[in-house]
């Protein structure tokens, strides 16, 4: 006998809403960099690695698997020897990155204004 499937209401006030798992998944600077750094083709383990400097393997590995699971992603291991395996954006992710586009590209037009506010804020005698 198959059960109804029940959906729980989205909440993000919540504290006990699955919501937030997914706003800190998105929220995540990992998550952000991997997917953008997908926008244009799959890509290997060792060139996001490359590409996302200062995250270390264990962190890249653990924010690639949550992605996956999550849907926003796809590992495919390719038939070669060594096993070699690429990464590359799910239609959810793509759909996310077209959001998450204009929110990176606000972060790099006012970096330099948030710097000059901690500078203002810390120097405040």
């Amino acid at each position: 006998m198959n059960r109804p499937t029940t959906v729980p209401t989205v909440d993000i006030y919540n504290a006990a809403c699955p919501s937030r798992q997914v706003l800190n998944r998105i929220g995540d600077k990992w998550s952000v960099m991997l997917l953008s750094s997908l926008a244009e083709q799959p890509l290997r383990f060792s060139e996001l690695k490359r590409m996302c400097d200062g995250i270390s393997q264990k962190m890249l590995t653990q924010t690639l698997r949550n992605l996956e699971r999550d849907g926003l992603i796809h590992r495919r291991e390719l038939s070669q020897k060594p096993l070699r395996v690429e990464y590359a954006l799910s239609p959810l992710g793509t759909e996310l990155l077209t959001l998450l586009n204009p929110l990176i590209q606000w972060v790099h037009g006012h970096c330099v204004q948030i710097l000059q506010s901690h500078n203002s804020y810390d120097n405040k005698s």
